[in-house]
C-alpha cells in the first residue's frame, strides 16, 4: 500500500469538494455548506490562490486534504499558516494521514521560515483533539473563535 503527501493539483479537485461536503456533514453543517468545484478550482488553482492544499492518496486515491491559507503574526512580523479544514474520509482513518498531514504542513512552515501553524477544532471532536494534543499544538483557552457572515455581515456593511 501507497501513502503520499503532496500539494492538491487541479485533478484533485472534485475529490476536494467532495470531501468538504463530507467534513461539513460530519460537523452538522451541511445544509450551510454550496462550495462548488468552480469555486474550489479558482481559490486554489487561479494565478492568485487564495487557498492552498494538500492531499493525503493511498495507492493513487485521494483519501484525505487539508486546505489552508497564510496568515500575518504582527507579533512575529513573518507569515504563518492557517488550516481551514483537515479531513480524512472515514475508510482511510487510522492510519495517520491526518497526522502525516499536519508534519508535512509545518515542514512547509519551517522551510519557509513561517512561525505558526494554527487551526480551529470543534469542542466535542474528541479523535481530533487527541491528534492534536499528541503532537504538542496547544489549545488557547484565552481566545474565543468569532465569525461575522450572512445577513448579519451584510448588516454591519452597511448600504453599499
Amino acid at each position: 500500500m501507497t501513502e503520499k503527501i503532496r500539494p492538491a493539483i487541479p485533478e484533485d479537485t472534485a475529490d476536494i469538494v467532495a470531501m468538504i461536503h463530507a467534513l461539513a456533514e460530519f460537523v452538522r453543517a451541511a445544509a450551510q455548506c454550496t462550495v462548488t468545484e468552480n469555486q474550489v478550482a479558482a481559490a486554489l488553482f487561479s494565478d492568485a490562490p487564495i487557498v492552498r492544499g494538500h492531499v493525503a492518496t493511498v495507492d493513487g486515491e485521494v483519501a484525505a486534504m487539508a486546505l489552508w491559507f497564510l496568515n500575518f503574526s504582527t507579533w512575529d512580523g513573518v507569515a504563518g499558516i492557517y488550516i481551514e479544514d483537515l479531513f480524512v474520509r472515514p475508510r482511510f482513518r487510522r492510519r495517520g494521514l491526518a497526522r502525516r498531514l499536519l508534519t508535512s504542513l509545518a515542514g512547509e512552515c519551517v522551510e519557509k521560515g513561517y512561525t505558526r501553524l494554527s487551526w480551529s477544532v470543534l469542542n466535542w471532536n474528541s479523535d481530533a483533539i487527541a491528534l492534536y494534543d499528541g503532537v504538542g499544538a496547544q489549545p488557547q483557552p484565552e481566545c474565543i473563535g468569532y465569525r461575522l457572515s450572512g445577513p448579519p455581515l451584510a448588516a454591519l456593511a452597511g448600504p453599499g
